[in-house]
């Protein structure tokens, strides 16, 4: 499917791109091969393919969460440029 250079300024309207000529040349030439694949596709038959949402079975790769001590507090303030009470104290970012 090739697409008129008037519909391609319409997709670029769309997507608020502001495109120079030779930009809207090469984006019409590859929005429709893009277009021409999919034609190609559209031909497969799928007849006795099942519909899917996934076609791999997803696997869980986190692993699971073990309880552990956490670093003493004081410890954990040794490397802040800046503590006070126990806290890291910052800069205030909005007044």
């Amino acid at each position: 499917m090739k697409l008129s250079r008037e519909e391609v300024l319409h997709i670029a309207t769309l997507a608020r791109l502001g495109l120079t000529d030779a930009e809207m040349e090469k984006l019409q030439e590859q929005l429709s091969n893009i277009l021409e694949n999919f034609e190609i596709l559209q031909q497969v038959d799928t007849n006795n393919v099942p519909p899917t949402s996934q076609s791999i079975d997803l696997q869980n790769i986190l692993r699971n969460d073990k309880e552990a001590p956490s670093y003493p507090q004081q410890q954990i303030l040794a490397n802040a440029p800046r503590a006070e009470d126990g806290y890291f104290r910052v800069n205030a970012i909005l007044e």
